[in-house]
């Protein structure tokens, strides 16, 4: 019988996904079958795959709660990746604290969480933080959405926007805007079975005082990059901090600081885009991996 595999999706994220097609081809040519599915597709039978794969579950983010049960409950009749404890922990960016304890270079880092003075909090960032400009982003978020560029002047409206987010509950992620990146764009660099796979440049995403994305997700530039080998020694340093072991797929999103340090904006370990039509071969070395997970 041949090995079954879930592509887990979402149905908002159906024909959106580009690492769908030559992800499904490269099952079949290596004689497996593998199928889209939704994450929340109430008659799926999860039972019957020998895997599930995470790839674009892209609405999780307004759903944490119920995803999280799903995940346990499907980690319980085949096989999750990446595994419940990965989705867990990196489902919410309260990890970039971790992470920055531990030494790594992490694009500094604030949180205002429900229920808290966002005035003060706002205060707080901007008396540690000399940045000129600024980003809030919900701690639990996908895609951008939610998303915003602020001028370090404009209090009012960065205000505005924390409280929109405080008030639904949701804990408010504030970091400095490092302007490298307008020009140098981020560099995602995709380790695929604890190996490095390929690397990508993601042009900025964020006009200064635009409303966030009302799409699943911000259409972003995406270009085939050579990674420096300071940005793959921190995407290296970085994974080998992690208590998982060497993970199914991660992407780890770099930016410069003004020093021209590769400095972590955020760890993609749960339903990242991997680009594989920017890396030929690659969506054929996420298959090995999993096959090889199964056999």
């Amino acid at each position: 019988m041949r090995t079954a595999v879930a592509l887990v999706s979402a149905r908002a994220a159906r024909g959106l996904d580009a690492d769908m097609p030559p992800l499904l081809a490269a099952f079949g040519a290596a004689g497996a079958h593998a199928e889209i599915v939704d994450w929340d597709e109430p008659k799926a039978d999860w039972a019957r795959f020998d895997a599930a794969l995470l790839r674009s579950a892209w609405d999780y983010t307004e759903r944490l709660g119920e995803f999280l049960a799903w995940v346990e409950r499907v980690a319980s009749l085949t096989m999750l990746l990446n595994p419940p404890p990965v989705v867990r922990w990196n489902a919410d960016k309260h990890y970039l604290l971790e992470l920055a304890r531990s030494g790594l270079p992490v694009v500094p880092s604030s949180f205002a969480e429900p229920g808290a003075d966002c005035g003060a909090a706002l205060e707080e960032f901007l008396a540690r933080q000399t940045c000129a400009q600024l980003v809030v982003k919900p701690a639990v978020g996908a895609g951008s959405r939610d998303t915003c560029r602020h001028a370090r002047t404009a209090v009012a409206e960065t205000l505005v926007h924390m409280r929109r987010l405080l008030d639904a509950g949701r804990s408010v992620l504030l970091q400095p805007y490092l302007e490298g990146v307008d020009a140098q764009g981020e560099t995602a660099v995709i380790h695929i079975g604890g190996d490095f796979s390929h690397a990508v440049r993601k042009g900025p995403l964020l006009p200064l005082g635009a409303p966030s994305t009302e799409a699943l997700f911000a259409p972003e530039e995406i270009t085939v990059r050579a990674p420096g080998t300071d940005e793959l020694s921190v995407a290296q340093r970085v994974l080998a901090a992690l208590p998982f072991g060497a993970l199914l797929y991660a992407r780890v999103d770099l930016i410069r600081d003004a020093a021209g340090t590769p400095c972590l904006l955020e760890l993609e370990l749960t339903e990242p885009s991997l680009y594989f039509g920017h890396a030929p071969g690659s969506a054929q070395r996420l298959v090995g991996a999993t096959l090889a997970r199964l056999a």
